[in-house]
């Protein structure tokens, strides 16, 4: 009997699950999902900082970061956490009206909600009260989400111009014209300008609201931005401040 009861122990110890360590926080300009763009890297215009959590809070850990233009985050999709799964989603890229299989897809519906975005290393600043903090361009990630770990982007390894694009890049890439009226652009921190254009013209809408005459609201660097859509010309209608919403 001993030999079994090793074997059980050893079984049991495989299975065991491994609880991981936030090691990070992203802070951004998106306080909710809605304008979040759709993959890092589409507006490079936006700019975020990562500050680590004390434990990981040691000059030592970033050492040689510096010589990297890009880097990889782990994180947790923190708004999408669900007990239970779905083998397939429906992509906002095939208008909502198909299903592809979830594997297949950035969905964050997925049986772990992790996230992968490659980001441009803008700056490691070592003078704040919460240095080492990350200074990056073009993420995706809403303001306070996990980062479980970070990895340097390597070209000769991460690059692949050959690669296919699945579904994807059988879908045309659709832009807006974005009009800012000077009366609500004046609202705007003039640092955050060509970000929100960025952000704006990638249409955030979902592919089933077509309604020209629908005014929507997307939070963004403390403000509330109301829009309109007609005939592919985004115009801003409205600059508010920024009210958290009910819905999560």
């Amino acid at each position: 009997m001993a030999p079994f009861t090793f074997y059980k122990i050893v079984e049991k110890k495989m299975e065991s699950v491994y609880e991981m360590k936030k090691i990070a926080v992203m802070h951004s300009d998106f306080k909710e999902k809605f304008g979040i763009p759709r993959q890092s890297g589409l507006v490079e215009e936006l700019e975020s900082y990562i500050v680590f959590e004390p434990e990981y809070r040691v000059r030592e850990a970033v050492k040689g970061m510096e010589d990297f233009s890009h880097i990889w985050l782990l994180w947790e999709f923190s708004q999408a956490i669900r007990e239970n799964w779905s083998p397939t989603v429906r992509p906002p890229r095939l208008g909502g009206n198909e299903r592809m299989g979830v594997f297949a897809t950035r969905s964050p519906f997925r049986p772990n909600p992790v996230g992968l975005s490659c980001v441009k290393l803008e700056k490691i600043d070592l003078e704040s009260k919460e240095a080492p903090v990350l200074i990056v361009s073009g993420a995706d990630l809403m303001d306070g989400t996990p980062i479980y770990d970070i990895k340097p982007y390597l070209p000769a390894a991460d690059c692949h111009p050959e690669a296919l694009g699945g579904f994807v890049a059988k879908v045309e890439q659709h832009f807006l014209k974005v009009e800012i009226p000077e009366e609500w652009k004046a609202k705007i921190p003039e640092d955050k300008i060509s970000a929100l254009e960025g952000v704006l013209k990638e249409d955030q809408r979902p592919a089933y609201q077509k309604d020209p005459e629908r005014i929507y609201g997307m939070p963004f660097a403390g403000m509330d931005v109301h829009f309109q859509v007609k005939e592919g010309i985004l115009t801003v209608c409205g600059i508010t401040e920024y009210k958290k919403s009910d819905k999560i």
